[in-house]
């Protein structure tokens, strides 16, 4: 193996410059082989300036910095770029011209770390003919064929400390606080962070709730001399026969931009409970900072793993998590069926027990 190609994709998330860091230094130490990596997704690819050749020195004292020295973007879909033609901003397929790039820099390997967005254009490059490796990032932890992937750990502990810091005010002011954190179509962060920050109300995309439950609960609370409350809900999260609520529509480049029930729940539960009410929406908080040790050495390992699969020339497919044991598992099968919280997950049945609200009234 003589060069491979590196680039991340998608939203940024801590871990991935741990995984660069292992990329380099596995294919310098093990291979003695050169990485290329590419800048903002796959749009280095079609940049004068979008690659840069990667050294173990390169990624000295990365390891414990958030984000990418890659960069990333959110708008970087091949099959879908925007583009300025006569003054008109048009949608176009410009794969074609990443795989002449891909070829022309004569990679054995193109390692991609990225979410389900991302993952899912390097399958369709896959199939076309591009030499790819999946490495999954995603805070939301909802890519299918892995235990975890790196980045949730590290938002997980962001959106619990967020939550021990409302208790304190909701409690010395009376207070119902309503966390607003990310998932999107599954509830993860909400769930384990909800549960490991005692959360009175817990409302993820998986479970419709009806605002009634949730009030119910509140006022339960209240009664039972209890004058504070907390309530973690997800961002995809949506009433029964309800669709999530957004701020910003999707442009058929990009998704929609979730945004806004922890507002809507909020409101709801001041005017239904007659209780003070305050809404905090978490964001990109959750995105940001030093991953965790578990996601320092979980990118790490995803990292050496990409290597020998590009060694090996196992392509198509992902590292994966599975049992405590690194593993690699087809492109195709990964993404089948994303990860998301199944009634019976350990961690809503314990819910159910403490008398945790789901908003679907298994707490009355």
């Amino acid at each position: 193996m003589k060069r491979i190609g590196l680039l991340t994709g998608g939203g940024d998330a801590p871990g991935l410059n741990a995984v660069i860091r292992s990329v380099v230094r596995t294919a310098e130490t093990a291979f003695g082989a050169q990485v290329l990596g590419i800048r903002d997704g796959f749009d280095g690819l079609l940049a004068p300036d979008g690659i840069v050749p990667l050294q173990a020195s390169d990624v000295v004292g990365i390891l414990g910095r958030g984000g990418t020295i890659l960069g990333t973007a959110n708008r970087g879909n091949p099959f879908a770029r925007q583009v300025i033609r006569d003054g008109q901003v048009v949608v176009e397929d410009v794969s074609g011209d990443v795989l002449a790039a891909i070829h022309a820099l004569d990679l054995e390997a193109l390692i991609v770390v990225g979410g389900d967005g991302t993952l899912h254009i390097s399958l369709e490059l896959h199939d076309k003919g591009c030499p790819i490796i999946g490495v999954p990032k995603t805070i939301d932890n909802d890519i299918g064929g892995t235990d975890f992937s790196f980045g949730f750990d590290t938002a997980l502990n962001t959106a619990m400390e967020a939550l021990d810091r409302l208790q304190t005010t909701a409690e010395a002011h009376h207070r119902v606080m309503v966390l607003e954190l990310m998932g999107r179509n599954a509830g993860y962060i909400a769930l384990h962070a909800g549960l490991a920050g005692g959360a009175d109300v817990i409302l993820i995309p998986e479970i419709p709730f009806d605002l009634g439950c949730v009030a119910a609960q509140i006022t339960k609370r209240t009664r039972r001399g209890r004058a504070f409350s907390l309530v973690a809900a997800a961002e995809g999260a949506h009433t029964s026969g309800g669709e999530p609520v957004y701020r910003a529509p999707g442009d058929g480049v990009t998704y929609a931009r979730l945004g806004g029930i922890g507002h809507d729940v909020a409101m709801a539960i001041a005017e239904m409970c007659g209780v003070e009410t305050r809404n905090l929406v978490l964001g990109h908080l959750q995105r940001g900072g030093s991953p965790t040790a578990f996601d320092r050495w979980l990118g790490t390992c995803f990292g050496a793993a990409a290597v020998h699969l590009a060694a090996a020339g196992s392509l198509g497919r992902m590292t994966a998590l599975r049992q405590g044991e690194i593993v690699d598992i087809g492109l195709a099968e990964a993404l089948a069926r994303p990860r998301h919280i199944s009634p019976d997950n350990a961690g809503l049945r314990a819910a159910r027990s403490l008398g945790v609200c789901l908003g679907d009234g298994g707490c009355l």
